[in-house]
């Protein structure tokens, strides 16, 4: 894709976890928004983050929450996205992002649906804001997972 960073934002930190190892396994530049009530909250996922190279900015406008990243983050990518690739990490936003994370939700649970009855038992046992927040994942870095070789 031509891209040199990533900008995405955060609200309990785990889309931003997830952006920032993306970022660092492919030596990218990581910008990642969160605001600054939940920096603060957050501190051990903002550790994280940094630990793997991206930039956490706390932003301080608004109520300082998730809805202040998104909206900074945005402002961020409309000047820079020639080099930047924005990783939405929730269903909002414009098409298509909404409906890549319907569809990544929706065939994680088929997958765990056939896992069940082909074993007879349940298998997936995370909870299912974990499959949530892997599908939001998912739809904002696939172009740059697909990079990525698989480890056995």
């Amino acid at each position: 894709m031509g891209k040199s960073e990533i900008i995405a934002e955060t609200g309990a930190g785990q889309h931003g976890v997830a952006s920032a190892l993306a970022s660092a396994l492919l030596g990218l530049k990581c910008r990642i928004y969160m605001g600054a009530k939940d920096v603060e909250r957050q501190s051990p996922n903002v550790f994280r983050m940094r630990l793997m190279g991206a930039e956490v900015i706390p932003v301080h406008s608004g109520s300082a929450t998730l809805k202040d990243a998104c909206n900074e983050a945005l402002r961020d990518w409309s000047g820079s996205y020639e080099t930047a690739h924005y990783m939405l990490g929730t269903a909002a936003g414009p098409h298509p992002y909404p409906t890549i994370v319907r569809e990544f939700q929706r065939m994680i649970g088929e997958e765990d649906e056939k896992r069940k009855s082909s074993t007879k038992r349940a298998v997936c046992q995370m909870p299912l804001s974990l499959a949530s927040v892997a599908a939001q994942t998912l739809s904002g870095c696939l172009p740059i997972l697909l990079m990525i070789p698989a480890s056995g």
